[in-house]
């Protein structure tokens, strides 16, 4: 992919039974569909302070980053190429709401994601990473 490059984090949060945190995005790219949380690395952040902010401002949740599981490309508007990272988080306070640019968040279990419409190849990167078995 060509055009301007779009520097972005995503965290990958499981429970206890296995179940992943989603966002459904609240605008485009994606308005709708069901996604990680995460977002726009800003100017002068690291990848973990943008995993740490985009997931309390999008979940209520506050998280440690943990280690890189993965990336991926996909894109933007207006030909930009949005660049992800996702990142493992735990969670080490905050009460779940959606805020920010997210619709809802919620708990999902792995039948349930295979019939939300989520955004384009998240359960392909996800299975190929190994989160979802």
């Amino acid at each position: 992919m060509t055009g301007p490059r779009i520097p972005c984090v995503g965290a990958i949060i499981t429970d206890h039974r296995g179940w992943l945190l989603l966002i459904r995005r609240g605008h485009d790219p994606g308005a709708g569909l069901w996604s990680l949380p995460g977002g726009r690395i800003e100017p002068g952040e690291t990848d973990e302070q943008a995993v740490v902010r985009e997931i309390r401002e999008e979940t209520g949740l506050i998280v440690v980053c943990d280690r890189l599981v993965g990336s991926v490309e996909r894109p933007g508007l207006d030909g930009a190429v949005v660049d992800i990272r996702d990142y493992a988080a735990i969670i080490t306070g905050g009460e779940l709401a959606a805020g920010d640019d997210a619709a809802d968040a919620r708990w999902v279990s792995p039948a349930d994601l295979a019939r939300l419409p989520v955004t384009g190849g998240l359960v392909e990167a996800l299975t190929a990473w190994g989160v979802l078995g």
